[in-house]
């Protein structure tokens, strides 16, 4: 709620207080030991023998919380993660990222980290799919797979000598097009098994970026469209000016329905009206903020009114308060 931008008439401001304060007494009773702010005493069993980490501090025989954050407890390392923090990226983790220069051999990209991650021509699929040693014409090609400005999706690797490299080996990822990027605090983006969604009843790809980075697109089904276009292809579409029946397929392939680009941009604002409230991002929590817009027949651009964003904080509160009951 600090980043709240929304004007507010006394009476949403009193109904918004009254669900903050109903979410923050479920959220403290149910996360009682794990949440600490600044000096607050870390509950430990000094019989095991326990390593003090990042965020901790031994003051007169008791370890104390120098952050605000959720102690995290991993062997006998003990430490507390910041809620609020920059992105650090772990490996395996899902990224989405916007190419911001074509390098020999590489591709940079800025991933809302402090620095720009590598994506090596060598860590990719290449268009033809045949698994080979990289030649000289494919760092020629490089422009024609992935060029300046480009959103792509892929997964950390690790950290070497030159930065943090990516790679793509996968059909799942690659170029996104036909869609939305949003950013988020990446704190609101917690690492889970899933983080590919496809919503079947909207007919889009939901992607959401363990940077911050999240994608909303029109589907594609990877086994049917290649993770990059031949650059074969792509050089002859482009000679050939779409011109006769080709050039008909090629724009029936890319135009995008209008009630898919309606829901697009309908999830794309329920990510933000989430985000403004700093609620963590679920494909569960975000399509229940959709279905809440469509119920009350909100238009897409009033989502990001000031009742919408009342009504779904009163909505979280309802869900999690009738969900805390049934457990």
């Amino acid at each position: 709620m600090r980043g709240l931008q929304v004007s507010l008439n006394q009476t949403q401001k009193i109904r918004l207080q009254r669900a903050l304060e109903t979410l923050e007494s479920i959220s403290s009773k149910a996360n009682s030991d794990a949440s600490v702010v600044v000096a607050d005493t870390i509950p430990l069993n000094y019989e095991d023998g326990v390593l003090k980490g990042h965020g901790t501090l031994d003051l007169n025989g008791e370890v104390v919380a120098t952050i605000c954050g959720v102690v995290e407890r991993v062997n006998k390392l003990i430490y507390v993660r910041a809620l609020r923090a920059r992105y650090k990226p772990e490996v395996g983790d899902i990224i989405v990222g916007r190419v911001t220069e074509v390098a020999p051999k590489r591709w940079r990209l800025d991933i809302n980290y402090s620095q720009d991650a590598v994506l090596m021509l060598s860590s990719m699929n290449l268009p033809d799919g045949i698994q080979r040693r990289r030649t000289a014409v494919d760092e020629l090609n490089m422009r024609t797979i992935f060029e300046e400005n480009d959103v792509i999706c892929a997964e950390v690797r690790g950290f070497q000598h030159d930065g943090l490299h990516l790679q793509a080996r996968s059909q799942k990822y690659g170029k996104l097009e036909r869609g939305q990027l949003l950013t988020v605090s990446p704190y609101l983006v917690k690492r889970r098994k899933q983080h590919f969604h496809h919503l079947e009843q909207y007919g889009i790809d939901l992607i959401l970026g363990c940077n911050g980075f999240i994608w909303i697109g029109e589907h594609v089904d990877p086994t049917e469209d290649m993770m990059v276009e031949d650059p074969i292809n792509k050089s002859e579409q482009k000679g050939s000016k779409f011109e006769g029946s080709f050039g008909n397929q090629v724009q029936e392939r890319i135009y995008t329905p209008l009630e898919t680009r309606q829901n697009i941009c309908r999830t794309a604002n329920a990510i933000r009206v989430l985000s403004i409230l700093g609620f963590i991002m679920s494909v569960e929590v975000i399509m229940e903020t959709v279905s809440l817009s469509i119920s009350l027949n909100i238009d897409v651009h009033e989502m990001l009114g000031s009742e919408f964003c009342v009504l779904t904080a009163e909505k979280e509160a309802e869900r999690r308060t009738s969900s805390k009951k049934r457990g």
